[in-house]
């Protein structure tokens, strides 16, 4: 009888064992298709979809809670993208989100920033430094043209400068094309 039970125990042990490591191999963070879609996402955080960031918009669409063209940043490539990735129709951009603009960063004037930070806090990437009554700089890598510090500039010295395309930013445009119906003679 004693040998029965150490044996059960032994099993338990060696089961315990084996769940507990593949628990911990085969492990899956979060939902993947929420990583596809963020990964499409431009990730310029900039809330024009109105979730505070590309991740939020990520789980919102994969939840079935957001419409797959509510980001003007991505704009029309990048809703025909989720769609390929979700099976979905194409649809037009929604206009209550925004318009899509060309690919820019934020620009400071030098000679008229007053350094009150405010463009600091606002930039949700962390790509303008400076000191509070220090001028302020853009970090032209880092930034992805949300315009969220151009509002509460008291000084309006923020512009938004367009970026040229070059080979290292130049992107494939999806082809469109025209379908025609014909007719079935029979």
């Amino acid at each position: 009888m004693l040998l029965a039970e150490l044996v059960m125990a032994l099993g338990a042990v060696l089961i315990g064992a084996a769940l507990g490591y593949a628990s911990v191999k085969f492990r899956v963070e979060g939902d993947p298709i929420v990583g596809k879609i963020d990964s499409i996402l431009p990730q310029t955080q900039c809330g024009q979809c109105g979730y505070p960031g590309c991740k939020p918009y990520a789980t919102a669409i994969s939840n079935g809670d957001a419409d797959i063209n509510c980001c003007p940043p991505g704009g029309e490539e990048g809703i025909r993208r989720l769609a390929d990735l979700l099976g979905r129709e194409v649809k037009p951009l929604s206009p209550e989100h925004g318009v899509e603009k060309p690919k820019s960063v934020a620009i400071i004037d030098e000679y008229d920033c007053i350094g009150c930070t405010l463009c600091i806090q606002a930039c949700p990437v962390d790509a303008i430094v400076g000191a509070a009554k220090q001028m302020h700089t853009v970090i032209g890598s880092l930034c992805t043209g949300c315009e969220l510090c151009v509002e509460p500039c008291p000084v309006d010295c923020i512009a938004m400068q367009p970026i040229a395309e070059n080979l290292a930013n130049w992107k494939w445009k999806y082809p469109v094309f025209a379908l025609k119906s014909v007719a079935q003679s029979g």
